[in-house]
């Protein structure tokens, strides 16, 4: 069992259904707030119990900001690549094409909670993390999130690079973000049809084999003082793009829509 902390955090995993909670616990005193109401609505919603509990009761999730509000839930369920890529949940749908999001062992936790609500944001497709040596979904990433990791469908894969070569197979892009000098810069590049964007890691950024499988590099030029984003920031700056590109190029008017460069 996970022990899920922070409100949003809680509200969210209640709302999106994918995983049972077993209960969840009030820390005494907490103050009727409106999200608090949206939580106790939401636990009813699903049978599920609140408890009021002391200080004590809180102390197993450790120095974090829990808000006086923790759920006891099932571990986050995670699909085979197979299910991320097939069946209705796929298909085109009047937001564009599929977008997915790759993650090339990412590891730090709050980057991937704010990368990852970016994408749930953009109504991504499906995310793609490696099961070694890069953050999984625990509780302090559905915290980093606010809780929209609830409502992404995210496959855990033993190998990145194998779960990139299937995912042109089915007729999908790949398109790295990387500050290379043959990177085709983010206002020059064309991002509509089906789309993966590959985020690589704090600082080492992608790795050779990675990029190797990449059909082509994007990048985010630099115009003040700074020489780069974070993972996070960049992953959401280029994610956003993606999806205005895909909705531009499936509106009725995108005869008559231009994308300034």
């Amino acid at each position: 069992m996970e022990l899920l902390y922070g409100r949003h955090a809680v509200l969210e995993t209640l709302r999106a259904g994918r995983r049972r909670v077993h209960r969840v616990l009030l820390g005494l005193g907490v103050r009727s707030t409106p999200i608090v109401a949206d939580i106790l609505a939401a636990a009813r919603s699903r049978s599920c119990p609140v408890v009021e509990a002391s200080r004590q009761a809180f102390e197993p999730v450790g120095a974090v900001n829990h808000q006086g509000v923790i759920a006891e839930a099932e571990p986050y369920p995670y699909l085979d690549l197979d299910e991320l890529t097939s069946g209705p949940a796929v298909s085109p749908t009047a937001l564009g094409d599929r977008l997915y999001l790759a993650l090339d062992h990412l590891q730090d936790v709050q980057n991937l909670g704010t990368l990852l609500r970016t994408a749930e944001a953009m109504a991504v497709t499906g995310v793609i993390l490696p099961e070694r040596r890069a953050a999984g979904i625990t509780p302090a990433v559905v915290n980093a999130s606010a809780g929209a990791v609830e409502h992404l469908r995210i496959a855990l894969v033993v190998n990145l690079m194998q779960a990139l070569e299937w995912l042109k197979k089915t007729g999908v892009w790949v398109v790295g973000l990387d500050a290379v000098s043959q990177a085709v810069p983010l206002a020059q590049a064309d991002l509509s049809g089906p789309l993966a964007l590959v985020v690589g890691a704090e600082g080492s950024g992608l790795s050779r084999l990675t990029r190797a499988r990449c059909d082509w590099l994007l990048a985010i030029p630099m115009h003040g003082r700074v020489a780069s984003l974070n993972a996070a920031v960049a992953g959401s700056v280029a994610l956003v793009a993606a999806r205005q590109a895909a909705v531009a190029q499936h509106s009725p008017t995108a005869d008559r829509l231009t994308l300034r460069e």
